[in-house]
């Protein structure tokens, strides 16, 4: 039997409340520059050290998390309700609109995500919300995967073929009948997604064709401490930390979702 991950919750709600609350309780400007703090160490007063142009880092990962954070969440949600459409529309009326659908999710599949991001924001300014498009364009084919293999299980009950033969609408047997069932799916997705989409976000920046300055996210401070790894390992640690915490939390969130839906479908088997 798995057991709830209070740990991982707890700490992905800390984490949260820490990014959008934290600046109201340490209000050190992430932008302010020090010349006489460059490259300092952890302490009392600088609790994440400083980089090189003497800037707080504890005060940059509390805004730069709001970005990572907005873009993930965003990003999942988008990603997540292209996902179920497509992935109802595909298992509900089958047939034609099934093939073409099908075509469509394996055109996508055919391109490496990552290559394909990259290939994307090079051609377009980088920002928030482009991110959240771009990433949210590349990464909804296996949710609609899931649901379309779900769907055409939940279309084949012989109840939905008599509410059909009733001629009872299309929205109402999909909202009624389809989404509650999926609802698992779909939440399971939607963690996974975040983590997913955080990473993204984290990799293009890492790489610098991601979030550009003045704006920062824990991918931007990660790739601005790599220069200085070797004597101030500091400033690539802790963006680098937060990063694994919430991939490291939403994944075993999404382990017992999992395991929660598999256990439900094999009691009503």
């Amino acid at each position: 039997m798995v057991k709830i991950p209070y740990v991982s919750i707890l700490l992905l709600i800390f984490l949260v409340i820490a990014v959008y609350l934290g600046g109201y309780i340490y209000d050190v400007s992430p932008y302010l520059i020090h010349k006489n703090s460059i490259l300092l160490p952890p302490s009392f007063s600088h609790p994440f050290g400083t980089d090189r142009l003497g800037r707080d880092i504890l005060a940059r990962i509390i805004e730069g998390g709001k970005v990572s954070l907005d873009i993930g969440l965003a990003s999942s949600v988008v990603t997540s309700l292209i996902g179920l459409i497509v992935g109802i529309s595909a298992g509900f009326f089958q047939k034609s609109t099934d093939k073409v659908l099908v075509v469509v999710i394996d055109l996508f599949l055919t391109f490496p995500t990552f290559f394909l991001l990259l290939a994307l924001v090079s051609y377009i300014n980088a920002s928030v919300w482009v991110l959240i498009f771009v990433i949210s364009i590349t990464g909804w084919m296996s949710m609609a995967r899931m649901i379309r293999s779900e769907s055409f299980e939940i279309a084949s009950k012989p109840y939905i073929k008599i509410l059909k033969l009733e001629k009872v609408s299309n929205i109402k047997i999909i909202f009624k009948y389809f989404a509650p069932l999926l609802a698992p799916i779909f939440f399971i997705s939607f963690t996974f997604g975040v983590g997913g989409a955080i990473l993204a976000e984290s990799g293009l920046s890492f790489l610098g064709i991601g979030i550009t300055p003045p704006q920062m996210s824990w991918g931007t401070i990660l790739n601005e401490g790599k220069e200085v790894i070797d004597i101030a390992w500091w400033v690539s640690f802790f963006p680098g930390l937060c990063i694994f915490l919430v991939i490291f939390s939403l994944v075993n969130i999404s382990d017992y979702l999992q395991h929660k839906t598999n256990q439900k479908e094999s009691f009503g088997d």
